[in-house]
């Protein structure tokens, strides 16, 4: 297997694409770990996978959700009653947006 090496001139590119500020000594290591990191998915590539079927996760998933129904909604007093502050039959709420920005 041939050691895919990832050189510092594309690790400077790929922090300059991030607008991440690294040193040269941080660019040295980036480039020695991710160089690492290829050579372990090389390596998963040679893997024969030709009996495992394609999952998008490895564990069995169900929907855990309710069914969408239509159901009676609450009361007003209810649904209120742990409103911080309220208007009426409405919950009330600082203005977030100026109307001058608008």
């Amino acid at each position: 297997m041939a050691s895919k090496k990832l050189d510092e001139q594309a690790v400077r590119h790929v922090a300059h694409l991030a607008r991440l500020n690294v040193s040269e000594a941080e660019v040295r290591l980036f480039a020695e770990q991710l160089s690492t990191i290829l050579d372990y998915v090389e390596q998963l590539g040679e893997l024969d996978t030709d009996d495992v079927p394609p999952t998008a996760h490895p564990l069995p998933l169900s929907n855990v959700f309710r069914e969408d129904a239509v159901t009676a909604s609450r009361p007003v007093e209810e649904a209120l009653s742990n409103a911080p502050e309220r208007e009426g039959a409405f919950f009330k709420v600082p203005k977030v947006i100026d109307q001058d920005s608008a």
